[in-house]
């Protein structure tokens, strides 16, 4: 077997360099293990980055469960990514480089970013251990239990449901893990954080559906076996974006015998379970501004025909937008040949787009 012993000076660098940051979210750095190191010792625990000391002993004891974490830290990145494409805030700042000390300020400073970052982070986590047991990826588990609500007639409870369950209970352990330590840290943060990793697990319980498979003679779907499965991590991620654009502004204020999160504009009422919650304003996010986490939208792409948050008023925060032409080569006039191939040309076509000045 090869050895990994190459990688144990730039991992241990790394994990040195983010330990600095008094982020619960530094997990998220497994993004860029190397695929040649796969988790089945122990001490491959060491070589993992941005793991506080209860998440790496969660990793000796649960060998196979890291290679699902590090996918789920690879899926947190690119989910992000996809979701806010479309936004002057786009989620950059969560693939930050192995040799950089910190997150950026936005996700670093209890901002509405850092409130979906981590909501995203802890459905993604158990979202990805779910699916993973019922595909057989983890020994530890497997299906998730039969329903024992009766099903309409011709339906009946069959297949294998994601093991939501085991999901939630690994995953929470996992990433709610560096706000439950004793590390240094402000306790408002923790609080936020952890509020928000339950709202990300709430939308991951609202994402298991029913879904069926048809049985019958030709295809006449007399029966149907049905099981409990999870809908896409982009359907999850949408959900968390809607509570992101009306998240709730929170002070850190005594209620009783101790301090609590509460609206800072309404707060006579307790925080609801199922908002997002942040403790600062975010920068508009039009100019680049290091100490706000801000890269700014210069050269963003925008759409010239858009009225939502995409289009060049807005992406471009009044600058003005600069047009070029890209060529684009696809397929066409396609022709389908019994039996049974697809053949197709090649055409090439000219598109206007925009970026912002």
């Amino acid at each position: 077997m090869r050895s990994n012993s190459h990688l144990l000076p730039l991992c241990l660098l790394t994990a040195v360099l983010l330990s600095q940051v008094c982020s619960g979210i530094k997990w998220l750095a497994l993004s860029h293990t190397p695929a040649s190191l796969h988790v089945n010792q122990s001490h491959h625990c060491k070589l993992l980055l941005g793991l506080v000391p209860s998440q790496a002993q969660l990793c000796r004891t649960n060998l196979d469960l890291m290679q699902t974490i590090i996918q789920a830290a690879q899926e947190v990145k690119k989910t992000c990514q996809k979701t806010f494409a479309d936004m002057r805030w786009n989620c950059s700042s969560i693939d930050i480089p192995t040799n950089a000390s910190k997150y950026r300020p936005d996700l670093d400073r209890g901002t509405r970013e850092a409130a979906f970052v981590y909501a995203l982070s802890a459905a993604t986590i158990s979202h990805t251990i779910a699916r993973s047991c019922s595909s057989g990826d983890l020994r530890l588990c497997s299906c998730g239990p039969i329903p024992s609500t009766a099903l309409e007639p011709g339906h009946r409870w069959g297949g294998c449901s994601d093991n939501v369950h085991y999901g939630l209970y690994m995953g929470s352990k996992f990433s709610d893990a560096p706000m439950k330590g004793k590390r240094p840290g402000s306790h408002a943060n923790k609080l936020m954080h952890l509020h928000n990793n339950e709202v990300g697990r709430q939308s991951l319980r609202a994402a298991l559906v029913m879904k069926c498979k048809c049985h019958g003679v030709s295809g006449s779907c007399s029966i149907r076996t049905c099981w409990r499965g999870l809908q896409d991590l982009r359907e999850v991620a949408m959900d968390l974006k809607t509570k992101y654009l009306s998240a709730t502004k929170v002070v850190h204020r005594p209620m009783g015998t101790r301090k609590q999160l509460v609206p800072k504009d309404l707060d006579v009422r307790p925080v609801r379970d199922n908002e997002l919650v942040y403790l600062h304003s975010s920068p508009d996010f039009c100019s680049k501004n290091e100490k706000m986490g801000s890269v700014g939208t210069q050269d963003r792409q925008c759409n010239k025909t858009s009225v939502g948050s995409d289009s060049c008023d807005l992406m471009c925060c009044g600058r003005g937008y600069n047009p070029y032409s890209e060529k684009l080569v696809e397929r066409c006039h396609c022709k389908y040949h019994w039996c049974c191939y697809v053949s197709c040309k090649k055409c090439e076509r000219t598109v206007e787009r925009y970026v912002c000045k």
